[in-house]
């Protein structure tokens, strides 16, 4: 249901339920916390990056579970277990997150990729707020993350229309940073990726503490967290490295400490 691999420092975690989509049931959501959290520990781990197999990122919910009088576990453990355990370790993990949306993000599916610190996808991807559809609200931090990527008015027609979005609308739009062409997608995905693990992975954590805190900070207590974490980072390793490779004119070596 997730597979994992990991080379050289770059583990790729990717759903793994094609016949329905990458749809999420319980299995499959907590086998993903679990490796996201193996992924945190493993310091040899520098970036994650998240995607879907075959023709689907992620359709969201699996509605067969929660229509199963067996196998329901009911809304209120789905979000408290599943989906709001998820969203929490996108954003806290400390290293950064790449959302390879290969295919539809519907429900869930899309805000998961939301979440993420860096979002491309395929140009034969899309997105959408499919929940209207089906008469629930958003949820895995749709409401927080979207209004904040598209503006307010955006983000409440797409969730009441439940309008299907396009890669390339979706990136004009500011709600992901990239579309690729499908035949070089999986290249683009790499490249990327390989470029933030060789990068310093703690300024890089402590970049995205910034931004989670500045969701809600006042000016004056973003600027203290500011000076707070950048002492920390001049602290570390990797800032000595950086700023020796650049008086020495050469390429830093970072160790992500």
């Amino acid at each position: 249901m997730i597979t994992k691999t990991i080379t050289d420092k770059i583990a790729v975690l990717k759903l793994n339920r094609p016949e329905v989509f990458n749809s999420f049931n319980r299995e499959m959501a907590l086998l993903f916390q679990k490796e996201l959290d193996a992924c945190e520990a493993d310091a040899a781990v520098r970036a994650i990056v998240i995607t879907g197999e075959g023709k689907a990122f992620c359709a969201g919910q699996d509605l067969k579970e929660v229509t199963s009088e067996e196998l329901n576990p009911g809304f209120k453990k789905i979000l408290e277990e599943h989906y709001n355990p998820i969203i929490s370790r996108i954003r806290k993990i400390e290293k950064p997150i790449v959302a390879a949306v290969n295919g539809v993000a519907a429900g869930a599916g899309a805000n998961i990729a939301l979440a993420c610190d860096v979002v491309v996808a395929s140009e034969k991807a899309s997105f959408i707020q499919a929940f209207s559809k089906i008469g629930l609200v958003p949820d895995s931090g749709g409401t927080f993350f979207l209004p904040r990527l598209i503006g307010f008015q955006k983000a409440s027609a797409l969730m009441f229309l439940g309008d299907k979005i396009s890669a390339q609308e979706a990136e004009r739009l500011g709600m992901i940073y990239k579309v690729f062409p499908s035949d070089t997608f999986n290249q683009e995905v790499n490249n990327i990726a390989s470029i933030l693990s060789n990068m310093p992975t703690k300024a890089l954590g402590l970049t995205k503490r910034l931004l989670n805190n500045s969701m809600n900070n006042n000016l004056e207590d973003q600027l203290e967290l500011e000076e707070k974490l950048q002492i920390e980072s001049a602290q570390s390793e990797d800032y000595a490295e950086g700023v020796d490779a650049f008086i020495n004119k050469r390429k830093p070596e970072f160790k992500g400490k």
